[in-house]
This record gives C-alpha cells, sequence and structure tokens, in this order.
C-alpha cells in the first residue's frame, strides 16, 4: 500500500515540525536579552542616582520591574551586574575613541576645532550615560572594572599623543606624553563640574573647559 502522507498544516496532535522545535531556543535566548537588556537599564539609572556602594539588587530589580527572583536568574549579584554594565560602557567609549580620535592634519583642522569636537562627543556621551562616571570614579568599584578603566585611561592619553604629535613637530615625545596627560587629566576634572550642573549652566562649564584645554595647549601648539 502507498504510505499514507499528511497534508501541511495537518499534523498530528501533541506534534511539531523541526524548524518550529529549533526556533524555540532562538525565542528564549532573544526574550533572555531583552531581560538582561532591561535590569541593565534599571541598573545604570539606580548607579547614576545612588552610585554603586548605594545600590543593591533589590533596587535594580524593583527599577526594572520584575522581582529579585528573576534578577538572579541573570545575575548572581550587584557586581556582576556593574561589570556587564561597566564592559557594555567601555566599549561604546573605545568605539567613540576611534571615531573622534583619529589622526589629524594641522594644516587642515585647527587645534580650536579638535578640541570642541573632541571635548563635544565626549561630554555627550556621559550625560547619554551617567552611570559611566558613577562606576568609573566611584570608590568601592569592582576591580575588574577598574582594570579596563585604566586601560581605557591609557588608550585616551596614547590617542590625544597621536593628535597632538603632528602639531608639534620637533617637541620631544617625552614633553608631548606628559601634555597628553594633562590634557586627559584637565579634562576629567572638568567633566565632573560638567555633570554637577544642568542646562545653561552646564554649557557654560563645557566652555570653560574647552578654554582650559586651549589656554593649556596655546603655548605648545602656537593656538592664539
Amino acid at each position: 500500500m502507498p504510505e499514507k502522507t499528511e497534508k501541511p498544516g495537518t499534523e498530528k496532535p501533541g506534534t511539531e515540525t523541526t524548524a518550529a522545535a529549533e526556533d524555540r531556543p532562538r525565542r528564549r535566548q532573544a526574550r533572555g536579552e531583552r531581560r538582561i537588556a532591561q535590569l541593565l537599564d534599571a541598573a545604570a539609572t539606580v548607579f547614576s542616582t545612588t552610585g554603586y556602594t548605594a545600590a543593591s539588587t533589590n533596587a535594580i530589580a524593583r527599577e526594572a520591574g520584575v522581582s529579585p527572583g528573576t534578577l538572579y536568574q541573570f545575575f548572581p549579584n550587584k557586581e556582576a551586574i556593574a561589570i556587564e554594565l561597566g564592559s557594555r560602557l567601555m566599549h561604546e567609549m573605545r568605539q567613540s575613541y576611534d571615531e573622534v580620535l583619529a589622526p589629524i592634519d594641522p594644516a587642515a583642522t585647527p587645534i580650536e576645532e579638535v578640541v570642541a569636537g573632541t571635548v563635544d562627543r565626549f561630554i555627550e556621551f556621559n550625560c547619554r550615560h551617567p552611570a559611566f562616571f558613577a562606576l568609573m570614579h566611584g570608590p568601592d568599584i569592582p576591580g575588574r572594572i577598574a582594570e579596563e578603566h585604566d586601560a581605557l585611561h591609557r588608550t585616551l592619553a596614547t590617542r590625544v599623543e597621536t593628535i597632538l604629535a603632528p602639531f608639534v613637530p620637533g617637541v620631544p615625545a617625552s614633553e608631548i606624553t606628559r601634555t597628553a596627560q594633562m590634557c586627559v587629566g584637565i579634562y576629567k576634572a572638568g567633566l565632573e563640574l560638567v555633570l554637577a550642573h544642568e542646562g545653561a549652566e552646564r554649557e557654560a562649564y563645557v566652555q570653560e573647559l574647552k578654554t582650559a584645554l586651549l589656554r593649556y595647549l596655546g603655548p605648545l601648539t602656537g593656538a592664539s
């Protein structure tokens, strides 16, 4: 007798196609990724509001609108959440470095434009992600975050050296290194003041930060 075949869509109850079976893990993975993103967004809000030290997993779960048990399905503790959030933010910051801190032709781009563009980009990032500053500059951030941030700081200083070098031909490398480190230090000090204010006052501090950097670099680069 010829083998009986079933028409599409007439599978017996309790059976499922191979495609449907394979799709279930993907749906679960997508739901898990959305939940992780939800928890990280909530953690960013809590960290930026209360700081890392005062934050708790209960507060993060409450901000995310889930139970603490749901949170623990994805993260064992507050430190793990901070490490994941910090790593993602530092990855985004590194992308900003690649886009903004590229080698520049000083004949085509004046130092004033370089400083203004760089400061604006990094201030925008920190204002959009206030948790970044809270995590990177807290008194008791997890060691792994501190290590990654130190590496990020070294990368920033090295990129600033690369940008400065064409503006100061003939200046010893050691002096350019010190200048780059000072520029990063001035920026970090100014960033704290910028983030402490809002609106027009914040913009005024951003301008003060640009002015401070240009006045510091002026004698070296010849900028007015």
